[in-house]
This record gives C-alpha cells, structure tokens and sequence, in this order.
C-alpha cells in the first residue's frame, strides 16, 4: 500500500510538473506572439495575447511591462498604470525598476506630477544608473516648480550620458559640468 502511494505521488508531482511546464511554454507562446503582433502595428491583437499569456502565467512580469507599454500607446493610461504596477508587483528589481520608470512617464503624461516624481524616485533607488528615470524626474519636477532640482536631475542624468540632458545643460546651463548649479530663473 505504501509503495502504490509513493507512485501515485510521484506520478502526481511529475504531472504537476509537467503541466506547469507547458503552462510556461503556453504562456510565452503566447507572449512572443503578442509582441510579433505589436511590432507589426496590431496593438489590439497584442493586449489579447499578452492577456493571455498573463492568464496562464499571473507573475509574468514582461508580459505586464508589453501590455503596458501597448495601453500606453493606445493612450489608454489608467489600464497602462495598473500593467506597471503589476510589473512592480511581481517583478524583480530590474522589472521594478523599469515598472516605476513606466508608471511615472505615464503619470508625466496625465499631468500628476508629483506621483511621477515618487516613481522615478523609487527607479533611481532601485538602479541608481538609470539616466532616463534623473531626466524625466527632472521634468516632472519643472512642472511642480522645484527648478534646482530640476537642474540636479538633469545634470545626473547627462553624467550617465543622456544626450537630451546634456543638449538641454549646454543650451541653457554651459558651465553644467563646473561648480554646484545655483538654481536660477530658468
């Protein structure tokens, strides 16, 4: 008796096994076909199949992060926001950090500013190399009127070797690269 429940165990956790397996193999059929889809221009057919994909894999960060980046396109930026934050939710760092990066671009976008700035906040703490997540922050702070910290972010963000932060310093800032940035009318 002991022996048949050992090998129905083990036949059980082998089934287990290999239908996780082939969820995973489903769902990242699914993901790859999504993105086939996006990068012909069907945004619509794309969200199906990233759903999908999602469906049979409820942690499957990148998927999150692709129907995001469609929603966003499709300017449908309340179900972007709430892809990034799933993205937050189940990804590692790196998928964090770019899911806060993401979120805050969309929230630059809708014009809350100050939730943006927290986002790029917590993409800087968790990779502090992120040249992008200093420029955009950067901006969001110019339209809540802390123009040094501005002028802060945008200096970080050209050190990291972002040109648009570099073009933007050498335009109106040209000694950027010297002395402390007072902050100043601009």
């Amino acid at each position: 008796m002991k022996r048949i429940l050992c090998a129905t165990a083990a036949a059980a956790a082998s089934m287990l096994l290999f239908a996780s397996l082939a969820s995973a193999e489903s769902a990242n059929s699914s993901f790859n076909e999504g993105f086939a889809l996006q990068r012909k221009g069907d945004l619509s057919g794309a969200v199906k199949l990233y759903s999908r994909a999602i469906e049979q894999n409820p942690s499957f960060a990148m998927a999150y992060e692709m129907r995001g980046a469609t929603m966003q396109q499709l300017k449908k930026y309340p179900q972007a926001i709430s892809d990034y934050s799933m993205v937050i939710a189940c990804g590692e760092n790196y998928f964090k950090a770019v899911g806060y990066y993401n979120r805050g671009v969309v929230k630059n976008m809708t014009g809350a500013f100050a939730e943006a700035i927290f986002d790029f906040s917590q993409a800087i703490e968790l990779d502090r190399k992120m040249a992008a997540a200093y420029f955009h922050r950067g901006l969001a702070k110019s339209k809540t009127g802390d123009l040094s910290g501005r002028l802060e972010d945008f200096r970080q963000a050209a050190k990291l070797g972002d040109l648009t932060a570099e073009a933007w310093l050498n335009t109106y800032v040209p000694d950027w690269r010297g002395a402390p940035i007072a902050s100043g009318p601009l």
